[in-house]
């Protein structure tokens, strides 16, 4: 199948013509409202520093559901024991440059370039980006960015210089958004490490549906996801689980999988 190639037009054709590797198009630019067209349809960007901007629609997609969550005891315990502290939009910067210096998707690195970095600066200033830190003594111990839309988090990268504390920030993360009515965190690409946390591979189709479910539409201006503000302790963390727990998923339904790990 033939990828697409874009030009000034603000326009994607539809996610379901990507080919089997999951790339739709390449070209265009990163502007804001061009982002946003793009993750409000499905679709998201990922290319190496000196290729043209590749665009992506992957099949299958990983997501994570209020149902599909897990915390493994061996996290839970970490919680209990741990004096870490998880706060919202505290320091985007420093999340964004930890996860461009500690590369996630790519081990060959440089996908996220400064021209990346400078465009989810820009979605950050206007309320779409969102970063979470977990801080340890102090210091940013690891934490994650992504794009909020509607009732659907785009997770974009997650980074961690000690250990568990990414898992502390995306746990921080699931049970503040699944307890405010969010119907799923969009993961992109499945790994070992997000579906140990319960990330499931579902198709394409499952995937535009629950996005459009969950109140995303395609659009220039699509609407922003409500997002927390504040710090919670790890301690915090686990009592906001549990009470999710107790409520058998609270306002999106489900419930808790407590993993034997």
């Amino acid at each position: 199948m033939s990828i697409f190639a874009l030009d000034d037009r603000l326009i994607f054709p539809p996610a379901e013509y990507a080919d089997d590797s999951g790339l739709l198009a390449a070209g265009g630019d990163l502007s804001a409202r061009r982002l946003l067209l793009a993750y409000s349809s499905g679709i998201f960007p990922w290319f190496s520093a000196g290729d043209p901007v590749l665009w992506w629609s992957p099949e299958p997609r990983c997501i994570i559901t209020p149902d599909s969550l897990r915390v493994s005891r061996s996290l839970s315990k970490r919680l209990r024991q741990s004096d870490d502290v998880v706060t919202f939009d505290r320091d985007f910067t420093a999340v964004i440059d930890g996860c461009a210096s500690i590369d996630g998707r790519d081990s060959k690195g440089g996908w996220l370039t400064p021209a990346m970095r400078s465009a989810y600066q820009t979605l950050h200033a206007q309320g779409y980006a969102h970063s979470v830190e977990c801080w340890r003594k102090g210091e940013l111990a690891g934490g994650l960015y992504g794009v909020a839309l509607g009732r659907c988090f785009c997770g974009e990268s997650m980074f961690h210089r000690q250990s568990d504390a990414s898992k502390m920030a995306f746990a921080a993360l699931a049970a503040t958004l699944f307890t405010t009515g969010y119907a799923l965190i969009d993961c992109q690409l499945p790994t070992a490490h997000l579906q140990s946390l319960g990330g499931t591979c579902v198709s394409r189709e499952h995937f535009l549906q629950s996005l459009r479910a969950a109140g995303v539409v395609p659009s220039l201006i699509p609407a922003a996801g409500p997002f927390p503000l504040g710090e919670l302790t790890a301690r915090a963390v686990t009592g906001v689980l549990q009470r999710w727990q107790r409520e058998g998923g609270g306002a999106v339904g489900g419930g808790l999988d407590w993993a034997r790990e």
